[in-house]
């Protein structure tokens, strides 16, 4: 996890810190940074809403986001990590969910599909990725290194 360890040199010298809502990584983004020494000065705080009664109940996206669009769109994506951003009080906030297989999919919306958000300066982003590895690890490591990898493109 060299990245990560780059990360969090580049959040320590800008003085930053960062937080996490994860659905389809499990968890991954949280240990990825929290496996790196130094991690303390800049990881503020992740929270694992799998269901859609934890992305309601904790992360407030409104029901009707989910009934409308899904617990794997931009929309719910996006009202993830605003409402992240309120709770963390984190300069720098992610939210991350998708469909990491091997079931689950559809044609809509298949196996892969990942949406992920960043909340910096108040400026939200979505990126939506379609991984085509049909393995269920793959999918979380290549959504772990997609976040990463737009983390350190965007606060250079």
């Amino acid at each position: 996890m060299v990245k990560f360890s780059k990360l969090i040199k580049i959040l320590k010298k800008k003085k930053l810190k960062i937080s996490f809502a994860e659905s389809c990584t499990g968890g991954l983004l949280a240990q990825s940074i929290t496996s790196i020494n130094g991690a303390s000065k800049v990881f503020n705080l992740s929270v694992v809403t799998y269901s859609n009664y934890s992305k309601i109940s904790i992360l407030k996206v409104p029901k009707k986001i989910i009934n409308k669009f899904g617990a794997v769109s931009e929309e719910c994506c996006l009202s993830m990590v605003k409402n992240l951003a309120k709770i963390s009080k984190s300069q720098i906030n992610v939210s991350i969910t998708g469909i990491a297989g091997p079931k689950g999919g559809s044609k809509s919306k298949p196996v892969g599909l990942v949406y992920i958000g960043i909340n910096y300066k108040g400026k939200n982003n979505i990126y939506k990725y379609l991984f085509r590895n049909k393995k269920r690890r793959s999918i979380q490591k290549a959504s772990t290194k997609a976040v990463l990898n737009n983390l350190l493109n965007f606060i250079k």
